[in-house]
């Protein structure tokens, strides 16, 4: 597998000289506002970032779909927009509506639907050819704005608290081996987090199937289980956390007046960076707001726990 940061490098370099758009926005990053909220044996941070209001509200019903224009295929795309090819039918670009220093949307080069099972081993492909990111897969009905065409996120290594807090070790603990593949249970973290650590690509994608298998006969009638997907590669093996969704949007998002806090979870707010469009959810959701929506839209750990028994 090659290493393609510098090749990321330079487009990054390149777009933000050659296209106002991305220069302004990550110039905007600058000027964002953060504020952390402390739960004790963790933390997570909250940012104001109002170019992420077109992604919080994105309507991803059927109707809404058919009558936009896909945003992500290559005649849509701004003209000012390059991208590096990778494994011949990904293209790495830089996100021109950044929540990181350095923000990539992966697009596959067919529309074809956002569905993982046939691409999990991109993913970690992906993951290793960038290590400097962390690469996420946000589900059709849990975070894609664009579940109509295929695509990965990624973003700088060190952003995200749930990469400091699994290698702590003080939220986490080690179960046992399947296949060669470490299986890890989380403890305390609100959110019920299965994580899957190896060298072998080829194993990790059988524990993987193995556990979409068993979430799939819990959702038979979705296009495929609700989940949100964290990979990166760190000395020479991969980390992958596995968080299954069972709610697309918290109540407080279809909610009117003060009692609306307008989040839509994917994988950065559940890996510990919760984006908030408005100024006014920035300033009032608390710590209690932000456990209440975990709460509705994620499995509890002792739902994890019996996935996790399905695997052996």
């Amino acid at each position: 597998m090659n290493d393609y940061s510098q090749s990321v490098n330079e487009l990054f370099s390149a777009q933000l000289g050659n296209w106002d758009l991305a220069r302004i926005n990550y110039g905007l990053l600058s000027n964002v506002f953060t504020r952390e909220i402390d739960f004790g044996r963790f933390r997570v941070i909250v940012q104001f970032n109002p170019e992420r209001m077109r992604s919080s509200i994105a309507k991803v019903d059927s109707k809404s779909i058919e009558e936009r224009p896909c945003f992500l295929c290559g005649k849509n795309r701004p003209t000012a927009q390059k991208g590096v090819s990778f494994e011949k039918d990904l293209n790495i670009l830089v996100n021109p509506f950044p929540i990181f220093q350095k923000h990539l949307t992966i697009p596959s080069e067919l529309h074809s639907d956002q569905r993982i099972l046939n691409h999990f081993h991109q993913m970690l492909n992906l993951s290793k050819g960038i290590p400097d990111f962390a690469v996420f897969y946000n589900g059709p009905q849990c975070g894609a704005s664009a579940p109509d065409h295929f695509h990965f996120q990624a973003g700088n290594r060190g952003f995200l608290p749930i990469e400091t807090d699994f290698s702590n070790g003080k939220l986490t603990k080690f179960l046992f081996v399947i296949s060669g593949v470490e299986i890890w249970q989380w403890s305390g973290y609100l959110r019920g987090i299965l994580t899957l650590k190896g060298s072998d690509i080829i194993k990790l994608g059988n524990v993987f199937r193995s556990f979409y298998n068993k979430f799939s006969a819990i959702q038979p009638d979705r296009p495929e289980p609700m989940l949100n997907i964290l990979a990166y590669f760190n000395h020479n093996e991969w980390i992958i956390h596995l968080i299954p969704r069972k709610l697309h949007r918290p109540a407080q998002f279809f909610k009117e007046g003060p009692e609306q806090i307008l989040l839509s979870p994917a994988s950065v707010d559940l890996g510990g960076v919760i984006i908030t469009p408005r100024e006014e959810d920035f300033i009032k959701i608390n710590a209690s707001d932000i456990e209440n929506i975990f709460d509705q839209v994620c499995y509890n750990e002792s739902d994890i726990a019996g996935f996790i028994n399905g695997l052996i």
